[in-house]
């Protein structure tokens, strides 16, 4: 696994990451800890499919101590992230959360072996505007409150930590990521009956999409973000991964439930930039 071939499989997860808001959309009315359940028990179930021809017995070679990090990680990330949608469903919410990309950026310079430059940094921020463009031009339905900016503080910290850390479980199978599935989808059930009104997916359209979801944005993207994480350039992964809510974006433009605008255009040469620039080497 070359460091090239591995950034370009952790960055189809961000290709992936780009149909999660339609395919989401597609799936109402099914709350959100319920549709965590569903998505990630197909995405756990394909993970076991995937790992059998290797033979389930890799997964009895992973500490528990992993198990519990990814975990945390998974169910940690999308506690946080709901939450503070329900306290905060605002822009400011949605810009705070995306945060990760830039905090994986900063955070990868801690890690042996990697060298953080300027030109990562400057190159983060610079596609962080682009995606606050198109975060602050969604809008919200209501005021940010400060305990739901904290919230979503918090989730991107969460993914951060989580992305960079694995770095540092390089040695540790891409096909433990079945087991945070599988954890992720149990844990979300008491979530969901706590919190929550068990309402299904209506139609096929709904059903397809659910599907849809544990098949790629909430299944096969997490295995390929721990390959790129654990063996490719972490920093350029970062910055690139602000192409997600763009790419997002034009996803809802074609399928028709958002309009064109300017903003996308320059959100685009924005993101597109900035990750130039992290792309560039120092001298």
């Amino acid at each position: 696994m070359t460091r090239q071939r591995a950034t370009a499989i952790g960055f189809t997860a961000i290709l992936m990451w780009a149909l999660l808001a339609l395919l989401t959309i597609w799936s109402a009315p099914v709350p959100p800890f319920l549709l965590n359940a569903l998505c990630f028990g197909i995405g756990g179930v394909i993970g076991l499919i995937w790992t059998a021809r290797k033979g389930l017995g890799v997964l009895r070679t992973v500490s528990w101590k992993v198990y519990a990090f990814g975990t945390a990680g998974l169910f940690g990330y999308h506690f946080l992230y709901f939450t503070a949608f329900r306290l905060a469903p605002s822009a400011e919410t949605g810009l705070i959360a995306y945060l990760w990309p830039l905090f994986i950026v900063l955070l990868s310079g801690l890690l042996p072996g990697e060298r953080l430059t300027a030109w990562h940094v400057l190159g983060a921020l610079v596609a962080f505007a682009g995606a606050a463009l198109i975060v602050l031009a969604r809008g919200g339905e209501s005021a940010a409150s400060v305990p739901g900016l904290i919230l979503a503080f918090g989730c991107a910290l969460t993914w951060a930590a989580y992305s960079v850390l694995s770095r540092r479980l390089g040695e540790v199978p891409t096909e433990s990521v079945t087991v945070f599935c599988l954890a992720t989808a149990a844990l979300s059930v008491p979530a969901h009956l706590l919190l929550e009104q068990t309402v299904w997916p209506v139609g096929a359209v709904g059903w397809v999409s659910v599907l849809a979801l544990g098949i790629g944005p909430v299944g096969a993207a997490f295995f390929t973000w721990d390959v790129g994480m654990k063996k490719g350039d972490i920093q350029l992964l970062g910055v690139a991964s602000y192409a997600a809510p763009l790419l997002s974006t034009l996803a809802l433009v074609v399928a028709g439930i958002t309009p064109a605008t300017w903003t996308i255009g320059l959100a685009a040469i924005l993101i597109a930039g900035g990750a130039a620039l992290a792309a560039r080497r120092a001298p």
